[in-house]
């Protein structure tokens, strides 16, 4: 038999999960194994994952493996025995969760979860580098050529042609030229860059340096939050690998092409998403957006021209160049070619990481690629693009993931963050929860952005108290019109989306918090009410003694009553009623 091969899920997600002290169990043990580290395969609600390799059942990917369990696993499955632990994946059965990757495709994502993500050697395995020497034989204004018959747009979020941004580049003038990867991911459920980054840091190093070489810049920074400290890692042993190997440095492989990359961790200011904050803060000054033109391409870093793309539109360079223009426009839509990494939060059973071609359905994306809703709560709304995004409800399903099927909807595409709500969620709650963060995140440089924000919010609140009254509706309407379109960067500019989306979708539920002083939702504390069903309670006193407040009066085997001038709305009644016989709305 072959020597079998583990390999252990060691991400932030599988990190969080006690993927370390699995590791650790394996490490320690006394069987001939090779063991193995990876990152991320998406799975993040499996974690800890364990991959098995190299015995008569062929691959094996094993989910939530307890530290305590793997070796009982290990020594069933080099018996020949299927590991009575969670499979998950399987090449020689069928496994649970298989469906979940066969309604992938992965370009951005394929090395993630299967390479050593700190190994050039795996990389190199992988196929990688390859595309960089390909791109080193060929001229500049070819390889443009062929990002741009790509048709590949940014994925930043504004969807701008990627070719095209690359020839303003490379068409400006000046002694020297910038690249910025941008991987300053601050949207709340938003984590595609920092698993792009620990799982296959190489491949985004790769496609900067065939873009600098495009180009002709000689230097490049990625921006990384410093709450990355996994990726900006990874990023850094990267770094020193290539250059050990002149993929990176002077005369790269010997074509005369010198470039250098360094990584900037960045304090964690979403304002710093914006590409001329950005520049700001690598310069060493506070993060703040400037007017444009003149444009990055023109005018960037420390005054040079400078091009930046975020790490989901360089992680697609590599493959493009090694494919070809025409095989990457197979995939996706005429308008939208490629495919787009989501991470799934929220109420979605398979909350993690995808990929999926442009064009693809939400609905497809929630029930056959997220594995449908966590719990028997129906779908609600998905809140997608993050805090500058929008909730798309649930007889819009059918819209396709693509920028201008997605911009019509009010929401945009964003950066890839998909937050998915069922009828538990509070859609007012939600408005007022992206409004507080995008208020706290402003810069504070325009008027509209700083005041106007803070208003909407105050609004927001006063509903959700039951305080709200009916022209609050116009009033963040009016609001949002004028922030949009007078602030000067996209933060405040898209800020007003979640509250415009919610008000244009769900202004039913607006109406019952101000009109009925009621959350539908049973979310909004000030709007909570708990009431004893006469039909249900048998008067075991339960909830009258985990009240703290006392308001609960009753006597044994009678019905309870519930004083609601004194009740504090804690829910304490409701988690002890064992009968159902306490509603609350």
């Amino acid at each position: 038999m072959s020597r079998i091969s583990v390999k252990v899920g060691l991400a932030s997600c599988g990190v969080a999960a006690g993927a370390s002290e699995v590791y650790k169990v394996l490490q320690d043990s006394a069987m001939d194994i090779e063991l193995k580290q990876t990152a991320c395969i998406g799975m993040c609600f499996e974690e800890p994952l364990v991959e098995l390799s190299g015995g008569a059942l062929g691959t094996l990917t094993l989910g939530m493996v307890e530290p305590e369990l793997v070796l009982n696993y290990l020594a069933e499955y080099r018996a020949g025995k299927v590991p009575s632990g969670k499979v998950i994946l399987a090449d020689s059965q069928e496994g649970v969760h298989n469906s979940l990757l066969q309604n992938q495709t992965r370009i951005v994502l394929r090395n993630c979860g299967v390479i050593d993500p700190k190994s050039i050697e795996d990389y190199e395995q992988s196929g990688g580098y390859t595309a960089l020497k390909k791109a080193l034989s060929m001229q500049p204004k070819e390889i443009i050529a062929e990002i741009s018959a790509s048709g590949l747009r940014g994925r930043g979020g504004a969807g701008f042609p990627t070719g095209k941004k690359w020839s303003l580049s490379a068409e400006a003038k000046g002694d020297k030229k910038y690249v910025i990867c941008n991987a300053d991911e601050g949207d709340p459920g938003a984590f595609m860059d920092r698993s792009t980054l620990e799982g296959d840091p190489h491949n985004v190093i790769e496609g900067m340096i065939i873009g600098a070489y495009a180009m002709g810049a000689d230097e490049g920074y990625i921006y990384c939050r410093a709450e990355y400290p996994m990726a900006v890692e990874h990023l850094e042993i990267a770094i020193q690998a290539a250059e050990a190997k002149n993929y990176l440095g002077k005369n790269i492989l010997g074509s005369g092409f010198d470039f250098v990359l360094h990584v900037k961790e960045g304090a964690g200011a979403f304002v710093c998403g914006e590409e001329t904050a950005l520049m700001h803060s690598i310069e060493g000054m506070r993060g703040m957006p400037t007017l444009r033109p003149p444009y990055p391409s023109e005018s960037g870093l420390w005054g040079y021209p400078t091009n930046i793309n975020n790490v989901e539109t360089w992680a697609n360079i590599t493959w493009i160049i090694n494919h070809g223009a025409a095989e990457y426009r197979k995939i996706g839509t005429d308008k939208a070619p490629g495919t787009k990494v989501f991470a799934l939060a929220g109420k979605i059973a398979g909350s993690g990481l995808i990929e999926v071609p442009m064009g693809t359905k939400l609905s497809d994306i929630i029930y056959k690629v997220g594995g449908g809703m966590k719990s028997a709560s129906p779908f609600k709304a998905v809140q997608i693009g993050g805090p500058s995004g929008g909730c798309i409800p649930s007889h819009l399903l059918d819209t396709t993931v693509d920028y201008d099927s997605i911009n019509a909807t009010g929401a945009i595409m964003g950066s890839g963050g998909m937050v998915v709500m069922d009828e538990n969620t509070c859609i007012v709650d939600v408005a007022r929860f992206f409004l507080n963060f995008t208020q706290n995140e402003s810069c504070g440089k325009c008027t509209f952005c700083r005041i106007g924000t803070r208003r909407m919010l105050e609004i927001l609140t006063r509903i959700s108290e039951g305080k709200g009254e009916l022209e609050d509706i116009q009033r963040l309407e009016e609001l949002a019109a004028n922030i949009r379109k007078a602030s000067l960067c996209g933060l405040g500019q898209s800020a007003p989306n979640p509250v415009l989306t919610t008000l244009r979708y769900f202004k039913d539920e607006y109406l019952e918090h101000i009109l009925e002083k009621r959350c539908p939702a049973g979310v909004c504390s000030a709007l909570m009410r708990y009431e004893i069903i006469p039909e249900k309670c048998i008067g075991c006193t339960a909830c009258a003694r985990k009240c703290p407040v006392n308001c609960i009066s009753g006597s044994i085997k009678e019905v309870h009553i519930i004083d609601q001038a004194a009740c504090i709305k804690c829910g304490a009644c409701y988690a002890a009623c064992k009968f159902s016989a306490i509603k609350k709305g």
